[in-house]
């Protein structure tokens, strides 16, 4: 006859965990009810070094001070190499690092021939896509930390108050005490989750960019013009283009947004300043969050990322955020719309499939891939140049109207650069900006018959 212990007796439980329980829930002896309800998970079946291993995990969890960002880099990075290891990646092969070092190279004696703008001294190189994650991501967790710190206070929130809501003795009695603890390791935890996403996001970006800064971000300093083989080919052979004729005009592209980025140093710091902007104001949606979590296990870290899934944001933006937003949009737009009108002239003579490039190019810009629609779900924000278009007639119209020199001038100066209302009216805007010159040269003009006539 097997005895049955009484509802007050302990059951008996690896010393290993007996030892973690105690210190998570401050010494002394073990509540039986926190030891029944781990005996009833299995726990005390589990091989005693993996225990171990686990429960100090845990442990560090509960004890670790606060770091001084929510989104822990190192964990978003491994998290983005892992990524990209299991869809397959490798260095790039020599040959592929002579042929982007040739590509950059005619690609800046191309542009000689249709821009003044000129950046630093750059060199061609290929990439693997986890070289590339290992690149971009300081830049990457620079830029969502506001909207991670504002997830992550939100989902502690919210689960704190769910735990606060239950019956009086609903958790055994050393469970309550580690609860006690619970904010700071939740926070660690959901911020651990965030990060996790972060990986996951630039993971699958990786696997999808063509070019170094492609989604119109400063996320490769200069000397570098990274060229993407992998990604190269399979854009290559879906048009039924020749590689090199693919490589090359690639190559002009990215080229041309390095010189960009170097020759106007306002537009970097306004591009990553209008992102930092419209994550800093981004209103967490509450009532979304708690709704999700009062339907989930909170130990389930798995579980919580799915219920929030698509329900962290509110709808309305801010009024900040309505303006970061049209500051960023019209930037990316411009930024696209330059190097477009610029490459096409540098490759016109050079490359017979430019045109089909070009248009795919301009596709895949404005349309955004698998991964990038990801990464926006995940920060609330798709970096997409949606007035590409306007902003490449934009150009075209002040090439045509006083020559590249005019086109490249609209750079000078943040304050005379096109805004959205310009997109909307390209020839108005080269009108307004054709005017000062010639009222200039009266001024000057008339200055200089006065001097005349004193005479």
């Amino acid at each position: 006859m097997t005895d049955h212990a009484d509802d007050d007796e302990t059951p008996d439980l690896p010393p290993e965990l007996e030892q973690v329980l105690r210190g998570l829930t401050g010494g002394g002896e073990l509540d039986p009810q926190l030891a029944a309800m781990v005996k009833g998970m299995g726990l005390d079946q589990v091989d005693p070094q993996m225990l171990q291993m686990v429960m100090g995990q845990v442990q560090a969890m509960f004890a670790a001070p606060a770091g001084d960002t929510t989104v822990d880099a190192t964990l978003a990075t491994d998290t983005a190499r892992k990524t990209v290891a299991a869809a397959g990646d490798a260095l790039a092969a020599p040959a592929d690092q002579r042929a982007a070092a040739e590509a950059v190279q005619v690609a800046g004696l191309w542009l000689d021939a249709v821009t003044d703008l000129s950046g630093p001294a750059v060199h061609g190189t290929a990439w693997s896509r986890a070289e590339w994650v290992e690149a971009t991501m300081p830049v990457w967790t620079g830029l969502v930390e506001p909207v991670a710190e504002g997830v992550t206070d939100a989902v502690t929130e919210a689960m704190a108050r769910q735990l606060s809501d239950l019956p009086e003795g609903a958790l055994p009695e050393g469970m309550a005490g580690m609860m006690d603890q619970a904010g700071p390791m939740l926070r660690r935890m959901h911020g651990s989750m965030f990060s996790l996403q972060l990986g996951q996001g630039v993971g699958q970006l990786a696997g999808e960019v063509l070019t170094g800064c492609e989604v119109s971000l400063p996320l490769v300093p200069a000397p570098d013009v990274v060229l993407m083989p992998v990604a190269l080919r399979e854009l290559a052979e879906g048009l039924e283009v020749d590689e090199p004729q693919a490589r090359l005009y690639l190559a002009v592209r990215e080229v041309a947004r390095v010189r960009l980025f170097g020759a106007v140093p306002w537009l970097s710091a306004g591009l990553l300043a209008a992102v930092r902007d419209y994550a800093s104001d981004i209103t967490i949606d509450t009532d979304g969050i708690e709704e999700a979590v009062r339907s989930i296990d909170p130990a389930d870290p798995e579980a919580v990322q799915e219920a929030l899934r698509g329900r962290m944001f509110a709808p309305q933006h801010s009024p900040a955020q309505v303006a970061a937003l049209g500051r960023l949009e019209t930037l990316l737009a411009l930024v696209e719309g330059w190097v477009d009108v610029v490459t096409e002239r540098a490759v016109a003579e050079h490359l017979p499939a430019a045109d089909a490039l070009g248009e795919a190019v301009r596709r895949r810009r404005a349309g955004g891939g698998p991964a990038e629609k990801a990464f926006g779900a995940l920060v609330g924000l798709e970096l997409r140049p949606r007035r590409l278009r306007d902003a490449a007639n934009l150009f075209r119209a002040l090439e045509d109207s006083a020559g590249a020199e005019a086109r490249d001038g609209a750079w000078r100066h943040p304050d005379l650069a096109p805004s959205t209302a310009d997109l909307d009216d390209p020839l108005g805007y080269v009108e307004r900006t054709a005017a000062p010159a010639t009222d200039d040269l009266d001024a000057e003009l008339d200055a200089l018959l006065r001097d005349e006539g004193e005479r």
